[in-house]
């Protein structure tokens, strides 16, 4: 197929490619073979594409449209689609070396293929990547074939179905989008801010910046966008799909952002105009004792305990905000606004009056987990009729649920966003509270202790009491989890 096709024959033919590994490698892996592949072939037909044009601009001088700048990216002798297609034994040692010479050609693409092994025939035979390249074969991913919108649209809806395949794992490269979009909306983008994501997955929350900016018909391509992942194959991800979204000008760092933050300027963090967020919860592998003492200043509230590193990612947040505008949305659960452990640090961050609102939402949003979850707010430098002041919104009924998914349509979005920008009282929505009332409440910023009305104490007291076993509940399940796993490895 040479001629366009539609969006959902895009998907159909994209989403083909997985069930050929179905029963050779787990759901979970599809995304380290899949991604590099589709994105191999996209770098060839755009490059047979760009010679395709400058032949033509030539009369057909074929030394003129081999020309380096004739191309985005350079396709070294050996590494082309059609070259591979070619290949009918050790095939993944043709694919490996194809993608480690595109890399050494171009510069921008260093890692970006990942490190799946390709060389590994228990796993993947000759025959099942034969199978691979044939079936990517049939459809030419050239720009006039398949423009960049589109197949960012389809490269987003591979991420999604990916992670609805391998279940728990999905959470550290997929974030629900409908969060995402809600936001970018509530931080308000500008052109020329420059955007960061410290835990940045595949890359969704800088692209929904970008995204939001080109629906608003504002200038995009003046963002500046910045994201650090851990997870290798996550973070070429993530660059693959700023790439074929058509944006280039991005730095994603691989690394452990609490360990080593990659964005510095001599002995400090670099700050951002916009931090977007949604940090791994409760994390328990990470350097407590490093951060005690952290060269970075990012311990300015306090030191977490090791079980749960939510609030270091949080301090590592607000030590990356500009500041004079910098602004952060930040998603979490809802244990961080209540904990005992955490109160000190809690109490500092409300004192210091950083925080502009908190955003409460329904549950099934975190990823695979029935955890509610909710958004923090914070502004370096809050309007001046909003200083002393914080914004709570309980927004746990704004979710719909279909086909066992859940997400916001885009009426919540807007009453969440107008909430927002209105700063005012709704009975059972929405309240404006003092830091005084929040001191006064041991710093508790569980937000049915404040949006209800009046005469609803006696009940709201009873749900937060059941909200709070709820959530012990649930952490209690995920600690026990994780012993049970640290035993099973170390007994292997």
């Amino acid at each position: 197929m040479t001629q366009r096709i539609t969006q959902s024959q895009l998907e159909a033919y994209l989403w083909g490619a997985s069930t050929l590994l179905r029963g050779t490698i787990d759901a979970g892996e599809y995304k380290s073979f899949i991604f590099p592949l589709l994105f191999l072939k996209r770098l060839s037909d755009v490059y047979d594409e760009e010679y395709v044009e400058a032949l033509d601009e030539s009369d057909g001088d074929a030394d003129y449209a081999s020309l380096p700048e004739q191309h985005r990216f350079q396709i070294p002798s050996g590494a082309h689609w059609a070259e591979l297609r070619m290949v009918s034994t050790n095939v993944g040692r043709s694919i490996a070396r194809a993608m480690r010479e595109i890399e050494r050609s171009n510069p921008r693409l260093n890692g970006v293929f990942g490190d799946a092994p390709w060389t590994n025939r228990d796993r993947l035979t000759d025959a099942t990547l034969k199978e691979l390249i044939e079936h990517y074969s049939q459809v030419t991913l050239s720009l006039v074939n398949v423009p960049e919108d589109e197949l960012g649209v389809a490269y987003e809806f591979l991420i999604k179905k990916f992670a609805d395949d391998s279940g728990h794992t999905a959470a550290e490269f997929y974030t629900n989008r409908t969060l995402v979009h809600l936001m970018t909306r509530l931080l308000e983008v500008q052109p020329g801010d420059s955007v960061y994501d410290p835990t940045c997955g595949s890359g969704g929350m800088l692209l929904s910046a970008a995204q939001e900016l080109r629906f608003q018909g504002k200038e995009h391509r003046t963002l500046r966008l910045y994201g650090q992942e851990r997870n290798l194959t996550t973070s070429a991800i993530a660059r693959m799909n700023l790439f074929l979204h058509g944006i280039e000008d991005f730095h994603i760092i691989r690394g452990d952002t609490l360990a080593n933050p990659a964005f510095t300027e001599g002995d400090r963090l670099r700050r951002f105009n916009v931090v977007l967020a949604n940090p791994p919860y409760s994390i328990k592998a990470w350097d407590r004792d490093a951060w005690s003492s952290d060269p970075w200043g990012r311990n300015r509230y306090g030191t977490p305990t090791q079980g749960r590193a939510d609030y270091a990612f949080w301090q590592h947040i607000l030590a990356s905000m500009d500041s004079r505008s910098g602004r952060c949305a930040v998603l979490f659960p809802h244990g961080i606004l209540f904990r005992e452990e955490e109160r000190d640090m809690r109490e500092r961050i409300v004192v210091n009056d950083v925080l502009e609102a908190i955003i409460g939402l329904g549950p099934n949003l975190f990823y695979n987990s029935p955890m509610e979850a909710c958004i923090v707010i914070c502004r370096s430098r809050k309007p001046i009729n909003r200083v002393g002041k914080l914004l709570l919104i309980d927004a746990a009924s704004e979710v719909t649920r279909e086909r066992a998914q859940s997400f916001l349509t885009t009426g919540h979005i807007d009453r969440i966003v107008r909430a927002f920008r209105s700063f005012d009282t709704e009975n059972d929505f929405a309240a404006v509270v003092a830091t005084e009332e929040i001191l006064q409440q041991d710093s508790n910023l569980s937000i049915s202790l404040y949006v209800r009305q009046a005469n609803d104490h006696e009940e709201h007291n009873l749900e937060e009491a059941v909200s709070a076993w709820k959530q012990s509940a649930t952490e209690l399940r995920q600690a026990a989890h994780n012993v049970l796993s640290d035993m099973k490895r170390a007994n292997q």
